[in-house]
């Protein structure tokens, strides 16, 4: 297996939260790659955005994801990472990609002020435009699927390890 395990999937999945646990249950590092992105720019998600637009957001997005360099860590990703071809490609080959799908009304009874949460839309996209636009991109890119219907934080840790055949290592 390679040495990381990647979290992508819509922001409120809880790409986080599982991240934390699952590093503690598994002994390995986390990182939050928007927290990441904040520490370079000095700015939070959401003012990146108001500054330099959606696009110089996924930009400097991109530019972070492709220059991550660890090992047995769990990084969550921004929901928005798919969109930067050079940090998925590099993602893939440094950790295995598990996608946390959350049905369309999940996703939306989770999320609060996007704009404050700093969730990339272009100008007129609604939040269904952006989760049926992403959800495909999730797919392409996913090793391993983790469907979270009907399940709480830890049975979809469980399912993480499951899928990624480590409940024998624990």
């Amino acid at each position: 297996m390679k040495s990381n395990i990647v979290l992508i999937g819509m922001p409120g999945v809880g790409k986080s939260t599982i991240g934390v646990i699952l590093a503690k249950i598994i002994g390995y590092h986390f990182l939050d790659s928007d927290l990441v992105i904040q520490d370079r720019e000095q700015r939070r998600l959401h003012q990146i955005i108001a500054e330099e637009g959606t696009e110089g957001f996924l930009k400097i997005e991109n530019d972070v994801n492709a220059s991550l360099d660890v090992e047995r860590t769990i990084i969550a990703t921004g929901g928005s990472v798919i969109y930067g071809e050079g940090a998925m490609d590099h993602l893939k080959t440094i950790g295995e990609i598990v996608y946390l799908k959350a049905d369309y009304p999940t996703i939306e009874r989770r999320l609060g002020n996007l704009e404050k949460r700093g969730v990339a839309l272009k100008p007129g996209q609604t939040l269904k435009d952006l989760y049926d636009e992403r959800c495909v991109l999730y797919e392409k890119y996913a090793d391993v699927v983790v469907d979270e219907k009907g399940l709480g934080t830890e049975e979809t840790i469980g399912e993480v390890l499951r899928a990624l055949n480590l409940l024998n290592e624990m």
